[in-house]
């Protein structure tokens, strides 16, 4: 949830008298992207720049971060709205944002580690920012080994929830979000990110017997970009990737191509982690986008989706198989079993309403797959309440 923080006092002429106002003020992080002849002593200046003109537009510069490699700023800025912000950067120095998102400040503490400037490394005028936005992202799942049907993972996650923990605190793994058997953390290092799954799969297999299954999956990218939530590009491929593509640990090609260069060993040499191909991610993307958009429409055709996807019946079946394990009607089968026992955790109504909430024609049909998938009723897990993930 966004916080809109305190109100802002300011004075604005009018006509020969100066008049009081007050705004609720919120946070906003900004991106821009620069060119190649930037320095971080530049960015330092024209920082320097908003401060000095800031109080004109209401708004207050917190701290920033730049990219020397990848050629891009990203502002922290609270600030009344978006236009304030574009206009103090014009005003300061004309180099206006490619795009602005409001962001909850715990929020980002929790990515980036900081919603402040960093102590100056050195005695100087300036404090000069060298210091990249670009996280990789982890999103680990936790699940039972049996189809049992529970009221609470904790209990049967609970000792094993401590070492992992523990395990990507070593790691610098900063713990964004954790949720019963769900994790969502943010590297600075994506050698370290791969290597702490693989000690989180190493431990699991050693210590938990079966009893608890994982996947992880890993992505890389920036916190302001096409969307409007912070990094929402780079988690959602990671939930994506966690979600539905056959493999315990799954990686983009971003983070591959950033762990190969860092070390000798490459990932290909790695045979428990499954690497995507840029144009993999691309149909993934794709293929789910279509997905949860229609997965409700009974009269939806596997036509429908390779005609939406540009390619022939035969090879979205390739396609949808290699990547997820299932053809694509036992994969939108499997989705919306998902999204009943999402339902039934919630209560969110009988098992009949719920059959068709999901987009299945009876409920001894929907009873008899329910019960194929997780190896008991919808009415057992009815009676407890929530199930498994």
């Amino acid at each position: 949830m966004l916080s809109r923080m305190a109100p802002y006092m300011g004075v604005v002429p009018f006509g020969n008298q100066w008049t009081f106002y007050s705004v609720v003020m919120a946070i906003f992080m900004d991106r821009h992207d620069v060119t190649e002849a930037t320095t971080a002593e530049h960015v330092a200046q024209l920082h320097q720049q908003d401060l000095k003109v800031q109080d004109q537009f209401g708004c207050r510069g917190m701290t920033y971060w730049f990219d020397q490699k990848r050629k891009t700023a990203f502002c922290l800025i609270e600030a009344p709205d978006k236009n304030a912000i574009f206009r103090m950067h014009n005003h300061a120095h004309g180099q206006v944002p490619h795009k602005i998102i409001e962001v909850d400040p715990g929020i980002v503490e929790s990515f980036l580690g900081r919603i402040q400037d960093p102590e100056k490394a050195q005695d100087t005028a300036l404090n000069i920012i060298n210091e990249p936005a670009f996280r990789t992202i982890m999103v680990l799942k936790l699940k039972p080994g049996s189809l049992k049907p529970r009221a609470s993972l904790t209990p049967l996650l609970g000792d094993y929830l401590d070492p992992i923990v523990d395990m990507l605190n070593k790691a610098g793994g900063d713990i964004v979000r954790q949720n019963e058997g769900s994790f969502l953390v943010s590297f600075k290092s994506v050698t370290k990110a791969v290597q702490v799954s693989l000690e989180i799969k190493s431990y699991l297999y050693q210590t938990s017997k079966g009893e608890v299954v994982h996947k992880i999956g890993l992505s890389a990218g920036v916190p302001v970009s096409q969307n409007g939530s912070i990094f929402e590009d780079t988690i959602r491929i990671a939930e994506r990737m966690c979600q539905v593509v056959a493999g315990q640990t799954v990686i983009t090609s971003e983070v591959k191509e950033l762990y190969d260069s860092e070390n000798t060993r490459g990932l290909q040499q790695i045979n428990c982690i499954r690497c995507l191909t840029r144009p993999t991610e691309t149909f993934l993307n794709a293929f789910l986008d279509y997905t949860e958009l229609n997965w409700k429409n009974t009269a939806a055709k596997i036509d429908d989706l390779a005609r939406s996807l540009g390619c022939s019946r035969s090879k979205l079946y390739r396609s949808v198989i290699s990547l997820t394990g299932l053809s694509p009607i036992d994969f939108l089968k499997e989705y919306r079993l998902n999204e009943a026992l999402k339902l039934l955790k919630k209560n969110a109504g009988d098992i009949s309403e719920i059959a068709d909430e999901t987009g299945f024609g009876s409920v001894s049909y929907f009873s008899k797959c329910f019960k194929r998938q997780y190896g008991y009723s919808p009415s057992e897990n009815f009676k407890i309440g929530s199930g498994i993930i």
